[in-house]
Formats: C-alpha cells, sequence, structure tokens
C-alpha cells in the first residue's frame, strides 16, 4: 500500500483528499462517514455572514419593537455562532482528521470574531470563503482586493491557526492577486468557489438558481489555474477545488502542483463512497 500521507499548512494528512465545505459536513454522522471513507481532513459547512444578516432583518422587519433591535441581532449571532462551536467540538470528539472550520464572509467586519470563538473550539485550520460581488461602476479593482487583503489582515491578527482563503478567478491578475493574498499572511489559498448562480425559466419567465453542482469539464479551470499558480511560487500551498469527480481528475491536479485536493459534488452525485474510490485510484 502506498503512503498518502501529505503536509498541509502544517497539518499532516493522510490523504490529499480533503471533504469540502457543504451540507455533506454539517452533519456529524456525515462527517464520521467521510472520515471512515478516507478523507485526509474535512471543511466544515460555513458560517454565513450574509445568512445572519438576512436572519436578523427579516426577525427586524416582522417585529414592532424597534428597541429590540440589537437583542434579536445579537442572539441569532450568538445562537449561530453557537451551532457551529457545537459543531466543531461534536466533530473533533469523534474523529481523527484535521477539522477545519469556514466562514463566508463578504466584506471586513464584527463576524471577524467567529474566527477566534471557531479556534477556541478546537478548530485546526480556518477557510475563509470570500467572495464580493463588485456592484459599484465607481470602485476601481484595486478597492475590491484590498478589501480580501483587509480580511486576511484582520483575521490572522486573532487567530493563531492556519488561515486558508478560498476565492474565484474572477480577478485580472490572479497569480499577483494571490501572491498578495500569501504576503498579508494566508497560508494557503483553495481555488475555485462556487456560489449561488442564477438562471432564467424561460416557460415560466421566471428567475432562479442553476445547478448547484460542478461538472467535470469544470476542472479545466481549476486545473489551468493551478499549474499556473504552483508554477509561480513553488511554496504556495494550493487547495484545488471544482470539477473534482474522479480519481483521475484528482491525480492531475496534484501532478499540475496542488497540495491537496477539495471533493464536494461529487459526494452528493456518486455518494461519499467516491472518496474511498478516489484515494484507491490514486493509490
Amino acid at each position: 500500500m502506498v503512503n498518502l500521507k501529505t503536509k498541509f499548512i502544517g497539518l499532516e494528512l493522510k490523504s490529499p483528499i480533503i471533504a469540502g465545505s457543504c451540507g455533506l459536513t454539517s452533519e456529524v454522522s456525515k462527517i464520521e462517514e467521510i472520515a471512515l471513507s478516507g478523507a485526509g481532513a474535512i471543511v466544515l459547512k460555513s458560517i454565513f455572514e450574509e445568512q445572519i444578516n438576512m436572519d436578523a432583518s427579516k426577525a427586524l422587519t416582522d417585529n414592532s419593537y424597534p428597541e429590540s433591535a440589537d437583542y434579536i441581532q445579537n442572539y441569532i449571532r450568538a445562537n449561530t455562532v453557537q451551532q457551529h462551536i457545537d459543531l466543531v467540538k461534536a466533530v473533533k470528539n469523534k474523529v481523527n482528521i484535521p477539522v477545519i472550520a469556514s466562514i463566508n464572509c463578504l466584506q471586513d467586519g464584527e463576524w471577524i470574531s467567529f474566527a477566534s470563538e471557531l479556534e477556541k473550539a478546537g478548530a485546526d485550520a480556518l477557510e475563509l470563503n470570500a467572495f464580493i460581488l463588485p456592484m459599484d461602476e465607481f470602485a476601481e479593482s484595486v478597492e475590491v482586493e484590498n478589501m480580501y487583503f483587509d480580511i486576511v489582515k484582520h483575521v490572522k491578527k486573532v487567530v493563531k491557526i492556519p488561515v486558508i482563503v478560498k476565492i474565484s478567478h474572477y480577478f485580472t491578475n490572479l497569480p499577483a492577486f494571490v501572491s498578495k493574498l500569501k504576503a498579508y499572511g494566508a497560508d494557503a489559498v483553495t481555488i475555485f468557489n462556487r456560489f449561488y448562480e442564477p438562471d432564467i425559466d424561460i416557460e415560466r419567465i421566471a428567475v432562479g438558481a442553476a445547478s448547484v453542482f460542478s461538472m467535470p469539464a469544470d476542472l479545466r479551470t481549476t486545473l489551468r489555474w493551478t499549474g499556473i499558480l504552483s508554477g509561480k511560487d513553488k511554496l504556495l500551498q494550493l487547495s484545488s477545488s471544482t470539477g473534482v469527480h474522479n480519481g483521475e481528475a484528482v491525480v492531475k491536479l496534484l501532478l499540475a502542483g496542488a497540495t491537496t485536493v477539495q471533493v464536494c459534488s461529487a459526494m452528493y452525485e456518486q455518494g461519499i463512497g467516491t472518496i474511498r474510490t478516489m484515494n484507491h485510484f490514486l493509490n
């Protein structure tokens, strides 16, 4: 049996295959199954900053006492964060692989305190799932990029555990952007994240959601940028994601320079056991 162990952000993984953040990584029983299937690490389902804000806004809209606004907002925030803290603690007691907490962040703000709380709960690392949609036609691209750098700088000030930044490929000069993320303290970068994508139903004339799952063809973009980014910086720790649906995709990304490979859609479509199949192919 070949030794598949690898080092990633200072953590020892028994396999370079990581279970990416998704609904499956929000349930302890599913996480145990993922660990038994041979995943090297697991990224827990994200705390969504946007969802907390939306839930708070909805509660305030439905409430007739404006003076209770602070109480409601703080309660919703505390309750959501506590659920994730409890999840980290429960998972750490059940599995013997690294547990990476995840925060979906839209801007630099007070949510940064989440990071410290998740570290105290026992998370081995933190993945910042960052996607800032530029909607201001008067904002320069450097202003948008600086928002990412500020997030990294501020999180690194409050935690000692490794910090991974999960990004999209929508940047003018991705190698320069990733190099700056590293310079500001990011221990690794995950490429690429997937978010809600709209679609239009032309029969009903209605806006809806496109498929949330990646397709094998999506590997092309991930593979291209894995090769480019790893070629620019041999010391860059990359976790490659999106389009990974079989063992062959895992091997290709590792050959292109990825340190680890994240799997998500394939677990939904093929079952959690697909990680075992990928490890067997890699072996």
